[in-house]
């Protein structure tokens, strides 16, 4: 990619992808630090609607009750490749609710579920604040594995705002999951996220319903807790996804 003759004589392992993608943005990305964990896989036809809720309370030097509401529409093109648009808005016990950015997100898969000994996928995001010269732009690696009835997902994301309204700053966060698929109804989950004035941990509880042909709504719920001093003492976060 940056040198292309080797990419013509020598085909790229999906391994050998990664390295050379992460390198290429590692100067240049942005995702929030609790939030949804992402997983490598792509729905060919899919289409969906989203909303999150991220409820912050009583972290040190933040204001209280931080609310961030997250509005998206998304859909698939072919079988690897998953856009998704967003309105981000915030409400906290010292703001009523304003609409704060707007984001394009981007994933793609690049194995098949089970051709190795995980299944990959990279995913991008740009993100502007309403009404400022404020930008982020993320990479995010995506891990997944399976075993039996289990499954391990991680998101290591590398981070980079940008623009004139703020100071330039690249920092790496980290999600990971570990999840019983219980059922297609109820599927529990531990949750840990790591990053910036972040280290939390908290049980999550997920499922899917059947609402028509090809028609899904999947909800997650759960409560991540601070393991130190900097981190918000309690996160709720709340998704709902219809899928059609």
């Amino acid at each position: 990619m940056i040198n292309v003759s080797p990419i013509k004589k020598y085909p790229l392992h999906p391994l050998n992808s990664i390295l050379l993608l992460t390198c290429l943005f590692s100067s240049a990305a942005y995702s929030s630090v609790i939030d949804k964990i992402y997983h490598p896989y792509v729905d060919a036809l899919e289409q969906e609607i989203e909303y999150r809720l991220i409820v912050q309370a009583n972290q040190p030097g933040e204001p209280d009750d931080v609310a961030l509401h997250q509005l998206s529409y998304g859909r698939s093109f072919g079988d690897k490749w998953f856009s998704e648009i967003y309105l981000i808005g915030e409400k906290s016990d010292v703001q009523s609710f304003e609409i704060e950015a707007y984001e394009i997100e981007t994933k793609w898969q690049l194995t098949e579920q089970g051709e190795f000994w995980a299944d990959l996928g990279l995913l991008f995001e740009l993100e502007k604040a309403d009404g400022e010269s404020i930008w982020e732009f993320s990479t995010a690696l995506l891990v997944e594995k399976e075993l039996g009835k289990w499954s391990g997902t991680t998101n290591l994301f590398i981070t980079q705002e940008f623009g004139r309204d703020i100071d330039e700053e690249l920092e790496a966060t980290f999600g990971s999951q570990i999840r019983y698929r219980y059922s297609r109804y109820l599927e529990p989950a531990i949750e840990f996220y790591s990053g910036e004035d972040v280290n939390a941990l908290g049980p999550v509880l997920q499922g899917n319903l059947i609402v028509g042909t090809r028609r899904t709504l999947h909800w997650e719920s759960g409560i991540i807790f601070s393991l130190d001093g900097y981190s918000p003492n309690r996160t709720l976060r709340f998704l709902l996804e219809y899928e059609f």
